[in-house]
Order: structure tokens, then sequence, then C-alpha cells
């Protein structure tokens, strides 16, 4: 069945297999291909300095490929996963690890495809693959021209159903959803060529938009059907004696009214922890009630951004985590306070074990909290009284002719069915009135945006035109454009050097995974603090409009890639750059091409501050360096 390839929906399973295989003592090659694949591997290798390679695993990647086995996923160097392509293609490795990514885009068939589960972890959960993921991935058994027959194999495991694996495998047709959305960049880009009138109705050409009144058809006859089912609800509730929709319209303000009165309570609990939440300043030690690690913890930094506020906090027992309305019984204050010192470095065992004895110290002996620390939390505004509306409604009630009627509850339930169709009738009209025009309305509301921030302009004559700012964004290609161009108009990179420009290119490229997010580190530079302050303060004031105006929210500026970035641009070698982090040697050269491109762009901008261009080109050149300059794959 070789040659195989073996899906592992995880790098470090993918590594493990390798290892096991060649601990296990495995050989699936002859002499002559080992000699063919180590003069491949060490002409890979050959340029890349040897401080570089223990870090970069290649002992244990060479060993492997002589063996017959390879892993092949995003972590690893995009040059050696080049060479365990080739070497699969050719036959000379038999046995290949990977992660989904082989399925997208590389041409590498096997005879058989093994799959480990059927299930996969997408960032947020562990949700099952798709018919055609199941079919793409599967689609690499068999080699055209040398295979009669290809074999995929899915690997039992406990409560895995023949009926549901046979499902994946015979589906043949498979949904296409577009997810193209008008963005910042190609907005402004159309604009630019065609006028907004012509670009919307490109756009309502659009695939995306075909999809969106597609779905409005069936829509249409459930509106239609449900007009039909109202008509004779509303017949059948009617009374005699007078104006049943009315009573009934009575009776739900009454319902109501009772409601929001029962859950004033728990509102007004809520709106207290959080604020209580909202005023913890790092350094105060608290009294965490419940949560994972219910007990004392010390606040590590503040929370005021979040609609939700949580601390980072370290319990007494070193662990890190945030604290949030979940975890609190009512308001949370203070019990005392303690110095966090300038050195603490959350990420290092010893800073904790310190940090957490000096509060330890500090319950101890009873030291009060810092003075002029308010415990009265307040309510803000005054909830409603409800109990006088409470009266008046039910004395109407009882006023109204229909509360006399025999029938009245025969009649309150045809009314209880014909408003709950109602509604769900005028959500589905919604649906529809949403669904119309949708890409060219978010195309409006784009370019609302652009003229709020002067990227747009309008004449006299009612035309609107590119100002030079937002001539400068139809050159900024990526997932934050207007973010980088608003952050270039502010300033950011101004006072920074070519070490500094590239480091806070990072802020505005990088990522990260959301269990890799932590606290925020401590700048390498004053100006690079400052820098990172204006755009975490842009970032927050475009994320408010782009929510007024219900437009997808720009991604938050991540600070994880500050220091390897810094470091890299110094000139030190990879293992002091990756030393501390979690960050993969192929993980850290992809986001490096990326800052590049980025300062690549930003270099090209017209009429962009000669000085600006200057350093960002000398900044590619500080980076472009080593193992990055080695791997010529994105």
């Amino acid at each position: 069945l070789l040659p195989a390839i073996t899906f592992i929906f995880s790098r470090a399973g993918c590594d493990a297999a390798v290892a096991q295989c060649v601990s296990s003592g495995l050989w699936l090659t002859t002499e002559k291909e080992q000699r063919i694949i180590a003069q491949r591997v060490d002409e890979a290798g050959q340029d890349i300095p040897s401080d570089d390679l223990d870090v970069l695993g290649f002992w244990t990647w060479r060993d492997g490929l002589l063996r017959g086995f390879a892993a092949h996923h995003a972590g690893m160097l995009p040059t050696f996963k080049e060479v365990v392509e080739k070497l699969f293609v050719e036959g000379l490795v038999k046995a290949v690890f990977a992660t989904e990514t082989l399925a997208l885009g590389v041409n590498m068939p096997a005879r058989s495809v093994v799959l480990e589960k059927l299930d996969k972890f997408n960032g947020e959960a562990h949700v099952d693959i798709t018919a055609g993921e199941y079919t793409q991935l599967t689609g690499r058994a068999g080699r055209r021209g040398i295979d009669v027959e290809g074999h995929a194999v899915v690997l039992w495991q406990p409560g895995t159903d023949p009926a549901a694996v046979a499902g994946l495998a015979s589906r043949r047709t498979y949904p296409l959803n577009s997810s193209f959305r008008p963005t910042y960049n190609m907005s402004i880009n159309l604009l630019a060529q065609f006028g907004r009138a012509r670009a919307r109705e490109i756009l309502e050409s659009s695939f995306a938009q075909f999809q969106a009144d597609r779905s409005v058809v069936g829509l249409a006859k459930q509106v239609r059907s449900r007009e039909e089912s109202l008509a004779g609800y509303a017949k059948s509730m009617t009374c005699h004696l007078g104006d049943f929709t009315e009573y009934a319209r009575l009776r739900r303000e009454l319902s109501d009214a009772e409601n929001i009165t029962t859950r004033s309570t728990s509102r007004a609990r809520k709106s207290l922890n959080e604020d209580s939440l909202a005023r913890l300043m790092p350094g105060d030690v608290v009294d965490v009630p419940g949560g994972r690690a219910p007990g004392p913890a010390i606040v590590l930094s503040s929370d005021h951004s979040g609609r939700e506020p949580r601390p980072a906090v370290l319990t007494l027992d070193n662990q890190l985590r945030r604290i949030g309305t979940e975890d609190l019984e009512g308001p949370i204050a203070p019990l005392t306070r303690i110095r966090i010192p300038k050195s603490f470095n959350a990420k290092v065992p010893k800073s904790r074990r310190d940090l957490a004895s000096s509060a330890r110290n500090a319950l101890r002996e009873h030291r009060p909290p810092a003075p002029g620390r308010s415990t009265d939390f307040g309510l803000g505004a005054v909830l409603p009284n409800q109990e006088k509306r409470i009266t008046e409604l039910r004395r109407a009630l009882r006023a109204h002719p229909c509360h006399g009627c025999s029938e009245r509850e025969d009649h309150a339930r045809w009314s209880e069915r014909w408003w709950k169709l109602r509604r769900e009738t005028d959500a589905l009209v919604r649906q529809i009135q949403g669904r119309t025009n949708t890409i060219a309305k978010t195309f409006d509301r784009v370019c609302d945006v652009l003229s709020a921030y002067g990227y747009l302009e309008t004449g006299a004559d009612g035309r609107q035109t590119i100002s030079p700012d937002g001539q400068r964004l139809r050159r900024i290609y990526g997932e934050k454009d207007l973010l980088i161009s608003q952050s270039l108009r502010l300033g950011a990179f101004d006072d920074l050097d070519a070490v500094e420009v590239a480091t806070l290119a990072t802020v505005l490229v990088y990522q990260a995974k959301r269990e890799d997010r932590g606290l925020r580190p401590r700048m390498p530079s004053v100006s690079l603090e400052t820098s990172v302050d204006v755009v975490i303060r842009e970032w927050s004031a475009l994320e408010d409009v782009e929510e007024q105006n219900k437009l997808p929210l720009t991604g938050e500026p991540e600070l994880g890639l500050i220091w390897p970035m810094y470091k890299w641009a110094k000139g030190r070698h990879l293992q002091d750059v990756l030393s501390g982090t979690d960050l993969a040697a192929g993980d850290f050269v992809r986001w490096v091409k990326q800052v590049i491109d980025l300062l690549d762009q930003l270099a090209k901008i017209p009429g962009l501050d000669l000085r600006l261009a200057r350093l960002c080109a000398e900044a590619i050149s500080l980076i472009r360096r080593g193992v990055v300059a080695y791997s010529s794959v994105l």
C-alpha cells in the first residue's frame, strides 16, 4: 500500500508519528535510495548556518527521511517541505504524516491515504470533517498512470459510525459558498476605476450576490404560505364582544412588563459585577469565589476595553488566567495590594512564585488596600419601576369587553398562535430585505466609513473622488488595510529606526492563535511603546466605527511577534529568536515573509515620506537573511 500519506490533524501528532516509526527501528528505503536522499537533504541544508540546523530539528528530520518517513505541516521550514514533496513524488520517501494543509495545492499523489480520525479542531471547537474535505483528503489516493486503484483507510476510533463513513465516501455533490465581501482597499480601487454607480453594478452581479438572491426564492414561498395561515388564525380568534386583537396586545404587554420586573435584579447584579472588574488595578489582591481556580489572586493587568471586563490574574498556586462575571457571586473588591516589580515576567515560573509569596505575606499581615479606593460601585441608571405600569395594564385588561367572553381562552390560544407566526413571518421578510443587494449595501457602508475618515471627497456636483490619503490606501493590501493606512497617517512609523519599523509591522500583520494570546509584553524601546499605543488606540476607534456601520470588524493588533522580530532584525541567531516562544521555525519564516511583503508595499507607495520609504527598504534587508532568505515558498 506504499507510498502512503497519513493525515493527522495536529503538527505535534505528525512529528510524534515520525519519531515513533524511527524509534521502532523501521526502514522503508534501500541503501541506494538512502544515498540519494542524503545527497538531496545535505544540499538543502548546506547554506543554513550550523547553529540554526539544531533549532530547526535538521538532524532528526534527516534521520527520518533516510528511513523513508517524513512529516509535512505548516510549522516546518518551507525548504524542508519542498524536499519532502520532491522525495515523495520520486518514490524515495514512502510514508508522510501530514496535516490537512497538504491536501490543498500540493501535488503529492499516493497509493494509499490514511485518515487518523474524522473530526478536527477548527480553532474554536472539534467538528466533523465535511464530505468535501473527506474527498479532498482521500483524493490523493491513486497515482495516475501508475496505480490501478487507490486506497483510502479510516482508522477506527470509539464511536466511529460506518454508515457515516460510507456517507462521506459516497457524496459527490458539495455546496459551493462564496465568502466574498468588499474590503476597504477593494472598494476604493473600484471607485477609482469605475465610479460608484458602475462599482455597485459590478458587485450586484457577483457570485456572492447571486447566492444571496437565490436563497430569497424559498423564503418568499414560505412568507406566502404563512400569510394564508395568518388569515385563518385571525378568523378563529374573532370575538363578538369586541376587538380581541387589542385585548391580546394588552395581555402580551402585561406579560412582558412582569418578565422585565423579574429580570431586572439579575441585570443589575451583572452590571455591578462588571463595574467592579473594570475598577481592578495591577497589584490588587482579590478573592475569586468561583470558576476554574477559586481563591486569592493577584491582578496583573486591568481590562477596560472589552464589553465584559476580563482582567488577567495570577493565582496563589501560580496559575495564569482571566476572570469574568461568571466567576463572581457579587461585586469584587481588593483585599489588599502589593507592588508588581518592573522586572516581573509572567512566563517565568520563579517570577510567578515570588509574586504569589508577596501576596500571601500581604494577606497574612492584613495590609489594607490602597487608600481612596471606592467600593461603592453604584448602579448607574435607576432601573425603571414597572409596578405602576403593571397595575394600569391589569385594570385595562379587566375593563376590556373581551375579558368577559366565555370563549376568551380559546380566542387567546388562537391569538398566541397568530402572534408567534406573525413574528416568524416578519423575521422572514426582514431576511429577504437583508439579502437583497447585500453586497452592494456592504459596499455602501464601506464607502461611508471611507468618507468619514477622509479617504473619499464629495465635490460640489455630488461626485465622489479619491483623496490623497485614499490614493495611498489603494496601494495597501492586507487584512488590516485601513488600520495600516491610519497608522501611517497618524505618524506611528515616524520616530522609528529600521529595526523598529520591521517590529511595528508585525503588529499589523501577525495573527496569533487563540490559545497563544497572552499579556501585553514590555516593548523593546520607548519609541515602539508609543507607536504601538497609537496603533491600538486607532484600532479601538475603528472597531467602534465598524460596529456602528455593521461591517466585519478589523482584527485586533497582535503583539506576540514583537520580540522575535526585534531580535531577528538585530541579527540574532534563530535559536535566540525562538527561545521562550511557542513559534515553530516554519511559522516564524512565514510571518517574516508577510512582514517583508507589507514593508515592500509601503516602500512603493507614491508620495510616501522618503525617509520612511528608505527605512522600509532597510528593514527588508535586515530581516531577509538566514532561513528567511533560503526559503523560496511563502
